[in-house]
């Protein structure tokens, strides 16, 4: 369920912005969401329906692009990417080490709205 005060912050941002931007209607919000957010898509668009009814952001879709996971290796300090959930997350492509620093797959932030 913390999908819901995340949907709750996305929405703030988009009805800043369509604020400022004059915008009657949102009709499509384009997401940028990193592998390792815990966030689930089917959960992300529930909340954000319930939480835009009767708001310029009303019927929305999110649409979701989902972004690697980078780290930076223990062992060797080069940047990799790697995939959760397989049996090779966290092994480095260059050296082999395991583990080390995640410089990106937990974010999440509204990359564009698409407005009428």
């Amino acid at each position: 369920m913390h999908e819901l005060p995340v949907m709750n912050g996305i929405l703030k941002v988009v009805m800043k912005h369509a604020v400022m931007n004059n915008v009657s209607k949102v009709v499509a919000i384009q997401l940028q969401v990193g592998k390792l957010s815990d966030l689930e898509e089917k959960w992300m668009q529930h909340y954000f329906d319930y939480l835009t009814k009767g708001t310029v952001a009303d019927g929305a879709k999110l649409e979701i692009e989902w972004g690697d996971v980078v780290m930076r290796c223990a062992g060797c300090e080069k940047e990799f990417t790697t995939e959760p959930g397989t049996d090779t997350f966290g092994s480095c492509t260059h050296c082999g080490g395991q583990g080390g620093e995640i410089l990106s797959g937990k974010e999440y932030y509204v990359k564009n709205m698409v407005a009428q």
